[in-house]
């Protein structure tokens, strides 16, 4: 993406005011698995504390492991790397949110795929007031 990209797009990475910003200002302090590049600001002020993301390709939250999440989020305040539990037997591998891909999820008798609903079992009896009386 060339310049006049990053200065007018804030959904594919970060732009030119946020990647100076976090040149002025921020200081790096790791890098997830997936190269995304963390900051928090250099000299906090009295009461301030910043912490920041810059994504490596699309800019998706869901694309921010946990322990990193929580580190955003000032939960702790040591570096997760320090800290990384090995990963269990059944964690699964990360997945991206697929929600308005062609990948996503549609149940059957969505629009999308091909909007057929099963039809009715039979088994439903609506309600009607006066025999409720």
């Amino acid at each position: 993406m060339g310049l006049l990209g990053k200065i007018f797009t804030w959904w594919d990475g970060a732009t030119i005011g946020t990647t100076l910003y976090s040149w002025r200002k921020g200081k790096s302090v790791g890098e997830d698995i997936f190269g995304n590049k963390y900051y928090e600001l250099r000299k906090p002020g009295e009461g301030e504390s910043r912490r920041w993301v810059i994504y490596d390709g699309a800019n998706d939250a869901s694309r921010v492991p946990s322990e990193w999440h929580g580190w955003l989020h000032h939960s702790y305040d040591e570096v997760p790397e320090s800290h990384l539990q090995q990963p269990r037997i059944w964690e699964k591998e990360y997945t991206p949110n697929l929600t308005g891909t062609a990948e996503a999820y549609r149940p059957a008798g969505a629009l999308e795929s091909g909007g057929v609903r099963a039809s009715a079992t039979g088994d439903y009896e609506p309600w009607n007031p006066a025999e409720a009386e």
